[in-house]
């Protein structure tokens, strides 16, 4: 048989986990279902809690970027291929990159699997994914220890059969919380159904509490014995006309009949602390920070990067890494191409702090790098890494020390002064005298002239 353009055979001799011991057993806690404690996984996704999880992870998730990149010189940078990218950007012809995500991560999370068929052409490349419904799919193992997958009828996905056996290498299946078998995952709401449970039975009290126009039940008291029959008659008939939208009416009581309405305790009232409770747990399980579904007070810390990077670490990367070790083995990319979810749009700072921390790193990036992650196009010159002039490498400071050493315990020999210039124009001790004592003719002349005068 030909499926997608790939030849399927038949095996009759697989075994599925469940089969051979490896059953789901989804209950509350060990032996719930001997006290009739029952979880309900589909009533569950009605918590407000686990839907307020499950809906936050995959729409952080389906907004992100899936990138191809390539090894290159030991970096992956993002490239593009005609044999990847195309299904990369358009998954299949009925869902977006956001929905095929959003789908993939809300099947993982609320089945604790995520099946993935593969679409291919005449050459063998993949060009479609199809994410199936969990309940139509069985892992089976065949003697030798080769793994199929039971695929029941999806026309969505191309599967017109009633049932089908598909090779392991035609499924894409990422598994979450294996605790009981390697092919079984089990999903979070494992061990917050009993919560998720609780927190319902508390909104459905509530909501028939306050259908009673907020009160609470009454004793009917009759002075004398009555009989069974009446006893019924008068519950139906005051449960009929004094209960639910009636609640509030007048009623007349003859034969001495006494109505005494029974209180509640505060106390007994706080299902405010009982639901918050439930949702902290059902937090837990998910790994959710609760104030990121509106539970509890929001954190004093104004860091939004260092709030969001808390998030990634404990709830989102674990689950990012697997889809893209599935998504690179699924498509067969080999060891120098692969997926890398990009996350930048996730962990994305404040305005004041993105523009620090890029201007600290000129030094490591060009400026056009920097500017391409405000989204701003290159420039003249972008293509630089800008350095100070006073940093220097560690060769260059290290070399500068050994000569400054070398010249202090070697110093050179300092040169003999030389001799004070000679003057040749200088007049000698008789010309001096002899100009000294003709100054002195010339001043006694001038005096005599004076006094004749």
């Amino acid at each position: 048989m030909k499926l997608l353009g790939f030849n399927i055979s038949r095996e009759k001799a697989l075994t599925s986990p469940a089969s051979s011991g490896w059953g789901r057993i989804l209950e509350s806690f060990s032996g719930a279902w001997q006290k009739n404690v029952e979880v309900n996984p589909k009533a569950v996704l009605a918590n407000h809690a686990v839907f307020s999880c499950m809906t936050l992870i995959a729409s952080d998730i389906a907004k992100l970027r899936v990138k191809l990149v390539a090894l290159n010189d030991g970096i992956w940078s993002e490239t593009t291929n005609s044999a990847y990218s195309p299904v990369l950007r358009k998954p299949n012809a009925i869902q977006t990159r956001n929905q095929f995500w959003e789908s993939w991560i809300l099947s993982k999370l609320s089945r604790g699997n995520t099946y993935i068929l593969k679409g291919r052409d005449n050459r063998g490349v993949v060009t479609s994914l199809h994410v199936l419904d969990p309940q139509r799919c069985q892992p089976l193992i065949a003697p030798d220890g080769s793994v199929y997958y039971q695929l029941d009828a999806d026309n969505i996905a191309g599967i017109t059969e009633a049932s089908i056996v598909v090779p392991a290498s035609e499924v894409i299946h990422d598994r979450f919380n294996c605790l009981f078998h390697p092919l079984v995952g089990i999903s979070p709401i494992y061990a917050s159904g009993l919560a998720a449970t609780q927190g319902l039975s508390i909104q459905n009290n509530s909501a028939n509490f306050f259908g009673n126009a907020s009160r609470p039940g009454g004793l009917l008291i009759a002075p004398n014995k009555i009989d069974d029959g009446n006893a019924q008659r008068l519950k139906e008939y005051w449960n009929s006309n004094f209960t639910g939208e009636n609640a509030g009416k007048i009623a007349v009581l003859g034969d001495g009949l006494q109505y005494h309405s029974l209180s509640v305790t505060p106390e007994d009232a706080q299902m405010v602390e009982q639901l918050k409770f439930t949702a902290e747990v059902v937090c837990s399980t998910f790994h959710v920070p609760p104030y990121k579904i509106g539970v509890g007070a929001s954190p004093t810390a104004t860091n939004v990067q260092a709030l969001n990077l808390e998030y990634y670490s404990q709830c989102l990367q674990t689950l990012l890494e697997a889809a893209e070790v599935c998504l690179d083995e699924g498509l067969g990319t080999g060891d120098k191409l692969g997926t890398e979810f990009d996350i930048d749009n996730l962990l994305r700072m404040d305005s004041a702090t993105q523009m620090d921390v890029l201007d600290k790193a000129k030094n490591i990036l060009t400026l056009d790098e920097r500017r391409k992650r405000l989204d701003a196009p290159p420039i003249t010159g972008g293509g630089t890494v800008y350095l100070q002039q006073q940093d220097h490498s560690i060769e260059a400071i290290a070399a500068r020390d050994k000569q400054l050493i070398e010249q202090a315990e070697n110093p050179p020999a300092l040169p003999a002064p030389a001799p004070p210039p000679v003057n040749d124009d200088e007049p000698d001790e008789a010309e001096q005298e002899a100009a000294r004592q003709a100054q002195k003719a010339l001043l006694r002349e001038r005096v005599r002239e004076r006094v004749n005068a």
